[in-house]
C-alpha cells in the first residue's frame, strides 16, 4: 500500500487520466500533483519572442503552474478529495525523480505521451526516464 504518491500533472489529458488513476487506485494514500516549470522551455520562448518574453518567461510559468494547480484540485474536488500541488523548476524526469527522494513518495504515477520514433530519439521521454530511473514503483497511464 502506498501511503505518499506523487503525481506528474501539467493539465494534458493523459496526466489527468494519470490524476484519476491514482485517486481511484491510492484511495487512502496522501497525493501530491507535481508541476515543472522546465527552464529549457523560457529559451526557446525567448529565441521565438525576443526580449519581451525573456523579460516575463517566470511569471508566465509560474501563472501556467497556478491554472495547472487549479485543474488538479478541481479534479480531484470532482472526486470527492484533496491532494497537495507542488511546482518545482528543472529538468521534468530529474525534478521529478529528486522530489520523490527527497519527500518520502511511495509511488510515482505519470501520464505518457506516447511518442515514438524520432521524436521519441530527439525529444526523449519524462515517462520513460522516471521509470527507468525511480526507485520507488511508477505506474505509467498511457
Amino acid at each position: 500500500m502506498s501511503d505518499n504518491v506523487l503525481v506528474a500533472f501539467d493539465a494534458s489529458p493523459l496526466s489527468e487520466r494519470a490524476l484519476r488513476y491514482a485517486l481511484d487506485t491510492f484511495p487512502d494514500a496522501a497525493i501530491t500533483s507535481i508541476y515543472v516549470i522546465d527552464p529549457v522551455d523560457s529559451v526557446i520562448d525567448v529565441e521565438a519572442g525576443g526580449l519581451p518574453v525573456a523579460e516575463d518567461w517566470y511569471d508566465n510559468a509560474q501563472e501556467r503552474a497556478s491554472t495547472v494547480h487549479t485543474a488538479a484540485t478541481d479534479l480531484a474536488a470532482k472526486l470527492g478529495t484533496e491532494i497537495d500541488t507542488v511546482t518545482e523548476v528543472g529538468r521534468p524526469a530529474t525534478t521529478i525523480l529528486e522530489y520523490a527522494d527527497d519527500n518520502d513518495v511511495d509511488q510515482i504515477v505519470i501520464g505518457s505521451h506516447g511518442r515514438s520514433g524520432i521524436d521519441r530519439v530527439l525529444l526523449g521521454s519524462v515517462a520513460e526516464t522516471v521509470t527507468r530511473r525511480a526507485q520507488i514503483p511508477v505506474t505509467v497511464v498511457a
